[in-house]
């Protein structure tokens, strides 16, 4: 007879414990989804530099730009310049302070201090006269807000909601935010640009504890559709829909200036990004550019360099020394190589930290708002811009311009090459998660 095996017998793999390793696969293979959902932005229409056709003298470049991107023009505005915070802060208030229905008020950052607390205690104001208030902070951009002074705020009767808060449901969406600065009373009068509700962009940019920033007020027929940029996003995060004559009164011409008002959102065609390069391709002998974080992809550099090859002036201003995310401008500068090459003018501002955003193209067409010259903007925030039309302002923008061009020092080809080999590792590696920063 055959002889029976000695030993242990094998014991089979309990249920249970199969069940957990499976369960273990499901969360990691979430994990990795939702991860690669939110690290990969969306997708990019544009993959090389828009063809020059129109120019900005030429009759179609008003009929083009307006015609692409989603909004008409809109006729008989006035738009005041707003610089730094002695200014802007002061007339955003005083805009709270005399409204009479409605005010809403989106923004990317509202931080702790004192000009949150003075913001906070104006529409808490206006809210128990009343009058009804609506506040959109962005989830991540409002982290750094005390929460006792959100509870004041709903308290008396302001409608505070983050935007895309971290949810369940939110969770392929972490990584797209509301970039928009829009402030809007009475239907009437609004606000747009680049600041932050935070003590950083107080004082007149004297010191790097006073940012270098630059903010617009609006009246005019525009307003409705900048009102219509809020409710896009306010409908998102609480379902109302807000209408009518409360929200949308009979505006008024109250200037000359002619604008377009558009928007780029998350999920959709990005406008923005195929905007500012269709204007670079039609620009003919000066482009003005400034922003905080000036990390371009491969087709805004594509189109800076076709311009240069047509003889356009560039130039850009980006921070310098004084910079909020060393990381951004060690990415930006990994870039500059070929716009260097191709006779582009880099300078970098030196009293604080610069974070106007700003597009001047000839003497014509100006772009201001919330969009930063970067592939964040480009790709996955949801961004404000207001197009003008008018060279009386665009006369005004290239003054300002000019004056921080003069506060700003230039970067050479042959310093970009000499950075030493640490600097330059640094920039590459920073220049992989260029989408990210």
């Amino acid at each position: 007879m055959p002889k029976m095996r000695s030993g242990t017998p094998r014991r089979k793999t309990p249920l249970s414990r199969r069940l957990g390793q499976l369960a273990v696969v499901v969360v990691v293979l979430c994990a990795l989804v939702i991860t690669a959902l939110n690290v990969l932005p969306d997708r990019r229409e544009l993959r090389m530099p828009v063809e020059s056709v129109v120019t900005t003298s030429s009759p179609e470049f008003l009929r083009t730009i307006t015609g692409l991107f989603g909004s008409s023009l809109e006729t008989g505005n006035q738009i005041d310049i707003l610089q730094n915070g002695d200014e802007i802060f002061p007339a955003m208030l005083d805009a709270i302070t005399a409204a009479q229905h409605s005010i809403n008020f989106e923004t990317y950052i509202y931080w702790s201090g004192q000009i949150a607390a003075e913001f906070a205690h104006a529409l808490m104001a206006r809210a128990q006269d009343g009058v009804e208030v609506r506040v959109l902070m962005d989830w991540v951009g409002s982290l750094r807000m005390d929460e006792e002074l959100v509870q004041d705020m709903q308290d008396a009767g302001v409608q505070v909601v983050r935007f895309r808060p971290l949810r369940w449901y939110t969770l392929d969406r972490i990584n797209n935010r509301t970039h928009r600065k829009l402030l809007i009373v009475d239907g009437q009068v609004a606000f747009t640009g680049g600041v932050g509700i935070g003590d950083e962009w107080q004082g007149d940019a004297r010191n790097p504890d006073e940012w270098r920033e630059t903010h617009y007020r609006v009246t005019g027929p525009v307003v409705a559709a900048m009102q219509g940029g809020f409710v896009s996003n306010w409908v998102e995060d609480t379902g109302e829909l807000l209408q009518g004559a409360l929200f949308f009164p009979e505006l008024d011409e109250t200037g000359d200036i002619a604008t377009q008002f558009v928007l780029s959102s998350t999920g959709s065609r990005n406008y923005m990004h195929m905007k500012l390069m269709t204007v670079i391709a039609s620009a003919q002998s000066h482009i003005r550019i400034a922003t905080p974080y000036f990390v371009p992809d491969e087709v805004a550099v594509g189109q800076l360099v076709q311009a240069r090859a047509r003889g356009v002036q560039v130039d850009i201003i980006a921070p310098g020394e004084h910079m909020s995310k060393d990381a951004v401008r060690s990415a930006s500068r990994h870039f500059w190589g070929d716009l260097l090459k191709a006779g582009v003018n880099i300078y970098e501002y030196q009293p604080t930290f610069m974070h106007a955003k700003l597009l001047i193209v000839d003497d014509v067409f100006v772009s201001v708002g919330s969009t930063n010259f970067d592939e964040r903007s480009f790709r996955l925030n949801d961004e404000a811009n207001i197009n003008i039309f008018d060279t009386g302002f665009a006369e005004a923008k290239i003054a300002i311009f000019e004056q921080d061009l003069a506060r700003s020092r230039q970067i050479s080809l042959q310093e970009w090459q000499n950075r030493p080999l640490w600097q330059r590792t640094s920039d590459w590696a920073w220049s992989l998660l260029r989408t990210q920063l």
